[in-house]
C-alpha cells in the first residue's frame, strides 16, 4: 500500500467521505473526496461504512482507515439527513456518566458501548508494557455519603 491516510472527514453536499492522505513514494499530502452514494437516512450506516471500505477504486486510500472510523462518519452523514446538528451528532458518541443509558436505543447504545470499548483499549495496561503493576492497592478516603447497613462492620463477625 502506497497511501497513508491522515485525516477523515464528512462532506455534506454533495455526500462525500474527505480523506487527507500522504501518498508514500512521493512524500505529497493529497485530498480524495469520496462520493457517498445510495445513501440515506434509512440506511444501515455499518454496512455502507464496509460497503465502502471494500469497493475496488477506494481500497487502497482506505486501507489504513479502521471501520469504526467510517462508520463514525456514516452516521454523521445519516444524522445530517435526519435534521440533527453537527453538535448533536457529535454528542451521541460521547459518555455522560449522568445518563441513564437503558432509555436509549439499540443503534444508540451501540455507540456509547463503542465509544466506551476504545477508553477502555486506550487506558487498557497489558503485562508487556513498562509500567505495568500486577497488584495495585488504592485507599479510597470515606465519602460523605449515607452509610448503608451493609457498609459498617457486622456484629456477626463475618
Amino acid at each position: 500500500m502506497s497511501y497513508e491516510a491522515k485525516r477523515c472527514g464528512v462532506q455534506f453536499s454533495p455526500p462525500a467521505i474527505i480523506l487527507m492522505y500522504r501518498h508514500k513514494q512521493t512524500d505529497q499530502v493529497r485530498k480524495r473526496v469520496i462520493p457517498v452514494r445510495n445513501f440515506s437516512k434509512y440506511s444501515d450506516c455499518c454496512l455502507a461504512a464496509e460497503r465502502l471500505k471494500n469497493h475496488l477504486r477506494h481500497q487502497d486510500y482506505l486501507g489504513g482507515v479502521p471501520l469504526s472510523q467510517l462508520e463514525r462518519l456514516h452516521v454523521v452523514l445519516r444524522d445530517h439527513l435526519l435534521g440533527h446538528s453537527l453538535q448533536h451528532s457529535l454528542a451521541s458518541f460521547q459518555v455522560d456518566p449522568e445518563e441513564d443509558l437503558n432509555k436509549l436505543g439499540d443503534e444508540e447504545l451501540a455507540r456509547k458501548k463503542g465509544h466506551m470499548d476504545k477508553l477502555f483499549e486506550q487506558n487498557r495496561r497489558h503485562k508487556d508494557d513498562p509500567d505495568f503493576v500486577y497488584d495495585i492497592e488504592v485507599e479510597f478516603s470515606p465519602s460523605d455519603q449515607e452509610k448503608c447497613s451493609w457498609d459498617g462492620e457486622s456484629d456477626d463477625g463475618f
